[in-house]
């Protein structure tokens, strides 16, 4: 089972390892036939358009590679083809200061956001990426459109409402000089179910005594004016309306009053849309209720102030209304009833840039709401950009206050930002090949709820420089049958090969085939290719590093010698089978290194003198010596023993040698030293050390070092013996008549202890025995009673 879990272990590590080779490189993968295909495929990828570099076999795709593979595989640098992108700032007008005390600046000359036009040349899969800086300004212009259900539930609400012109003005000339402000209001569709058509009701949709206006749809009471007291006026003068069903068509009035730019007066400022009710709303596809099916245009219909197609056209979706909000850099303000808070939050969460509040009951508090959503809105920056071009991409790292960076979708925001902070957007854009019309693109980036944008220019590389040089109908092309461009052909419609020199109805043919098989054999392409037009195209394999060539694909690049698991040893490539080495490296499989810098010992000296340096390593030609460089080796027994009578006899005059020690001991310099901490140690000196510890004839030890080098050989040996002690005997007889008695003790408490076992046992078998004896009863075993009882009739009674 285990050997099972092995091999399919082995085979799924495989299957992986070629897969990741097979996606780790897109150029081959592409199988670009001509440049433009091939810088397309990757930023990584470069063509080599040397009319040279194509080996016999290889196919044109192959000249589509990595670079540092082109440049491995003998492509020169001039010919290789590698476009980079890049980028140019068009218009750059700085940011907007605080002014102090100086003359306002014209509205046109406000700047919030930095740069305002760049080009941008994107190379497929080659990121291109720049800043966007944003300010705000301070004093900027602000528009407020306040839009209101009048519906019945909202009558008390209007009172409060009446006096919002004046009071609003002044608290907004807080925030900016300029304000101005504009008022709408909605009711529901004038239509069954929505409202009672009776014509009694369409006069006064009220019950009792109460006089309501007519129902409709959506009034412009008020465009947009700075003039408070008219705001006042002309919302005084309104009347409360009603419908049937609880949900209103608020949706209908936010759509026109996004679309009608004109007239409502939207001005390129800073735009609020204070959005005020008590109930829910209707959203596409409530229409049908009433027999509406056509879906909103999203077009302006105001005729007279008043929206007339409320009957015709259907309730506008969500999404709808928030792509025609951003379009128009509108803000929304939700001002609702607690009742309506969780409903309109969760609207809130699906458009951009909106707020909502809690509406008191009579709307006594909306001037407070207004403002504290105002400050909430412009206090975070949103960035968004148009709709991008097929195959380009695009992400944002935002760089706030107080050195807070976000990426992914937060990326896109900044919050807690004040009048007069600066803020850092980083925007990347990628593109994956180029789009169908092969055309500039512009895309436009701006922050939501500001009229101010960066236009950015796309530009794609689709071809290379080479191909500006293409020459059409080219004799390189088998006498014109194709146009010669990067150092290939790109083949007329009906021909083919590498030169276009076949019909592609004349593909294969018996005589081809026999040019493309070696030495006359029966194998086509050495069943590694295809024989086209008479000559071989080798075939690709999984593993796109690897490849066939050679006239007729008998060549390989992955079948050369192995030293450490790796291809020609990972320092040389291999070519038809054969291993090509890098510099200084050598033999089958480049494993052998002529570098000799591994074998210099420390005397500077290769191998000390006493070798040879093969492939990087020391081969000793003295066998008394070894180890990396050819030094004394440590562990080399002959050393120590081969010097121990001489050290002994010259140090402490005893040994065999003591009486030819003069003449057979000379041959080195003696040093005693005090103790072994003395002794020198191996980087002590610039010369291999070897430490030896021998024993004498009186079982005592001695410590000594040998040092080798090229003229003399000296030896530190420890000037004191280090003798065993002998044995101390009082401690020795107190230890073994101490333990004689201790075993004696022992083997009485042993005796004690089964005699009393044996003790208990037997009385627990007589108590046992006594519980059980019958006659312990009071009575006599052998004692019958009588059989017959005799009463004597004279003695009866007495």
């Amino acid at each position: 089972m285990d050997l099972k879990l092995l091999l399919i272990s082995t085979l799924l590590g495989v299957i992986c390892y070629s897969n990741a080779q097979k996606e780790g490189n897109e150029c081959i993968n592409a199988n670009a036939k001509y440049c433009g295909e091939c810088i397309q495929a990757g930023a990584k990828c470069g063509w080599c358009k040397d009319p040279k570099f194509l080996k016999q076999g290889e196919t044109v795709s192959t000249r589509c590679d990595e670079l540092q593979s082109l440049k491995k595989r003998g492509c020169p640098d001039k010919d290789i083809e590698n476009p980079r992108g890049g980028q140019r700032i068009a218009k750059n007008k700085m940011l907007t200061n605080r002014s102090k005390g100086g003359k306002k600046p014209r509205l046109e000359d406000i700047t919030q956001i930095q740069p305002q036009k760049l080009s941008l040349t994107l190379r497929s899969g080659e990121p291109q990426s720049f800043d966007v800086n944003f300010k705000r300004a301070e004093d900027y212009p602000i528009d407020l459109y306040y839009l209101m259900d009048l519906s019945y539930s909202m009558k008390d609400d209007l009172e409060n409402v009446k006096n919002l012109g004046t009071n609003l003005m002044e608290e907004m000339t807080k925030i900016t000089s300029d304000f101005q402000i504009g008022f709408g209001s909605f009711v529901e569709k004038t239509v069954m179910p929505y409202i009672s058509t009776t014509p009694a009701k369409m006069r006064n949709p009220c019950t009792g005594d109460q006089n309501c206006t007519s129902p409709f749809s959506y009034k412009n009471v008020l465009s947009l004016t700075n003039d408070g007291n008219m705001f006042n006026t002309l919302v005084g003068q309104q009347q409360i309306s009603g419908n049937l069903d609880s949900p209103e068509g608020g949706f209908d009035a936010i759509m026109q009053v996004a679309v009608c730019e004109k007239q409502i007066g939207w001005r390129k400022v800073t735009r609020l849309l204070v959005f005020s009710t008590d109930a829910g709303f209707h959203f596409a596809g409530d229409g049908k209720l009433g027999g509406i099916v056509l879906p909103n245009d999203g077009k302006c219909h105001l005729e007279n102030n008043v929206y007339t197609m409320s009957h015709y056209y259907d309730y506008p979706s969500i999404a709808h209304l928030v792509q025609k909000l951003s379009d128009n850099n509108i803000q929304t303000i939700f001002a609702v009833t607690e009742e309506f808070q969780p409903v309109y939050k969760e609207l809130k969460n699906l458009i951009p840039k909106s707020a909502v509040g809690t509406l008191s009951a009579n709307s006594s508090n909306v001037i407070n709401l207004i403002i504290d959503a105002y400050n909430s809105l412009s206090s975070e920056i949103i960035l968004e950009n148009s709709k991008l071009p097929e195959g380009v991409t695009i992400a944002y790292t935002s760089h706030c206050k107080n050195g807070i960076v976000n990426e992914g979708e937060n990326g896109r925001k900044c919050s807690n930002i004040s009048i007069g902070d600066e803020v850092t957007f980083t925007i990347s854009v990628t593109a994956k090949g180029c789009p169908k019309q092969g055309k500039s693109e512009t895309i436009k980036i701006k922050p939501l709820g500001f009229t101010e944008e960066v236009e950015v220019t796309l530009n794609f590389i689709c071809e290379c420089e080479c191909h500006k040089d293409a020459i059409e109908n080219s004799d390189h092309c088998h006498f014109g049958n194709g146009t010669y461009e990067c150092g290939a052909c790109k083949c007329n419609e009906g021909r083919v090969g590498r030169q276009c020199e076949c019909s592609s109805n004349m593909v294969t043919t018996e005589d081809m085939d026999r040019t493309c098989r070696k030495d006359n054999g029966t194998d086509i392409c050495s069943n590694n290719g295809d024989c086209i037009c008479g000559t071989c195209e080798c075939k690709k394999r999984d593993n796109p590093e690897e490849r066939y060539s050679g006239q007729y694909c008998e060549c390989d690049n992955f079948n050369c010698d192995r030293s450490g698991n790796k291809l020609c040893g990972g320092h040389g490539h291999c070519e038809c089978r054969v291993c090509i080495c890098d510099p200084m490296w050598t033999g089958s499989a480049c494993d052998c290194s002529l570098d000799t810098s591994t074998c210099l010992a420390t005397n500077k000296q290769i191998c000390n003198g006493r070798g040879n340096c093969e492939c990087g390593t020391c081969k000793c030609t003295d066998p008394t010596f070894q180890g990396p460089t050819c030094e004394a080796c440590p562990t080399c027994p002959g050393v120590c023993t081969q010097h121990k009578e001489c050290v002994q006899c010259r140090a402490f005059g005893t040994g065999e040698k003591k009486d030819t020690c003069k003449s057979e001991c000379d041959t080195f310099n003696l040093i005693k030293v005090k103790d072994r901490d003395k002794l020198p140690q191996p980087n002590d000196a610039n010369y291999p050390v070897i430490h030896c510890k021998e024993r004498d004839a009186n079982d005592c030890w001695f410590y000594y070092t040998y040092a080798v080098n090229n003229t003399a050989n000296t030896v530190h040996v420890v000037e004191t013996l280090d003798c065993p002690a002998g044995p101390d005997i009082i401690p020795i007889v107190a230890g073994v008549v101490a333990g004689i008695v201790l075993i004696g003790l022992a083997l009485l408490l042993i005796w004690k202890l089964l005699m009393i076992i044996h003790d208990r046992r037997e009385f627990a078998k007589f108590e046992k025995e006594k519980m059980n004896a019958k006659w312990d009863t009071g009575e006599n075993p052998i004692y019958k009673s009588a059989v017959t009882t005799v009463v004597n009739p004279k003695y009866e009674g007495k």
